[in-house]
């Protein structure tokens, strides 16, 4: 495996750096110790920031806010890109009018609600409305009973024709240092399977996701790719993603990939991150 080098030193050329955000910048803990650190010296250098997240539990207000509750104030609004952000897009070209039914909290749904459409947690989907649902969004893996939601969900989707939106793609999350959590993808994914149907996926590792956040961030700061770096804690999305839209990426081992496994899974994956370093945390 390529030797670690220091987060400070790879990240340097770069007029831009994307954040992953769990196993980055934050754990089950809270947040990465001394995270604060690099934002000081990434203000410091006058170097644009943003996290750019598959977590479409809440609003990008309510994410920023709890990285402030956790002492991390540079991280504001305005620096937070969800996939959920997409999602909405999605719904302002594409669905006109009618009922958006959503699996997820009563904060996720914040990406979904606009003038014109009515949204529904599925548990309140029934035989009178049902023939209004125009769209169904897996937006988080709380806020519902996932044995009998889930089975209304399969059902929704046998009678209706309708798009289909999974707002996270993860299919996992860790809970501790030693287990992980089913997320929202998972569940998408085994409801696509059931019922034979292909959904609309929004989040790392697709190109959009990249695409969406490039041109949010291009319209601010006018830079290219060369001058943006991603920093994420898993390949196959952070990495991957990265990669394919053509921007230099930096494996960080402080999440999902730990230092004993990263060389067997660059090897057997292919998926070749640009540097790797411990964590993203300023050694200085």
């Amino acid at each position: 495996m390529n030797s670690t080098q220091l987060f400070e030193e790879v990240v340097d050329p770069y007029k831009v750096v994307f954040f992953d955000a769990f196993g980055v910048l934050k754990n089950y803990k809270g947040l990465m110790p001394g995270v604060e650190k690099t934002f000081e010296y990434l203000e410091q250098r006058q170097k644009e920031f943003f996290i750019v997240t598959n977590d479409a539990s809440r609003s990008p207000a309510q994410l920023a806010e709890k990285y402030h509750q956790m002492g991390l104030s540079a991280i504001t609004e305005d620096r937070i890109i969800s996939s959920g952000m997409l999602a909405r897009e999605y719904l302002d070209l594409k669905v006109n009018e009618g009922i958006v039914a959503f699996l997820g909290t009563a904060d996720s749904a914040h990406y979904i609600e606009r003038p014109g459409l009515i949204t529904l947690p599925v548990s309140e989907v029934n035989d009178d409305n049902i023939s209004e649902v125009s769209a169904l969004v897996f937006l988080d893996d709380e806020g519902f009973d996932w044995s009998g939601d889930l089975n209304k969900t399969v059902n929704l989707l046998r009678k209706r024709t309708i798009p289909t939106i999974v707002a996270n793609t993860d299919d996992a999350y860790p809970m501790n240092a030693s287990e992980v959590c089913i997320a929202v993808g998972s569940l998408a994914t085994m409801i696509e399977t059931i019922v034979g149907k292909e959904f609309i996926r929004f989040g790392k590792p697709d190109s959009q996701m990249f695409m969406f956040a490039y041109e949010l961030v291009r319209e601010r700061t006018g830079v290219n790719k060369k001058d943006i770096v991603m920093v994420g804690d898993t390949l196959h999305t952070d990495i991957l993603g990265g990669n394919k839209f053509g921007l230099d990426t930096i494996l960080v081992l402080s999440g999902n990939t730990l230092s004993t496994e990263a060389e067997t899974r660059i090897s057997s994956t292919g998926i070749i991150p640009t540097y790797i370093c411990s964590s993203a945390v300023i050694q200085q």
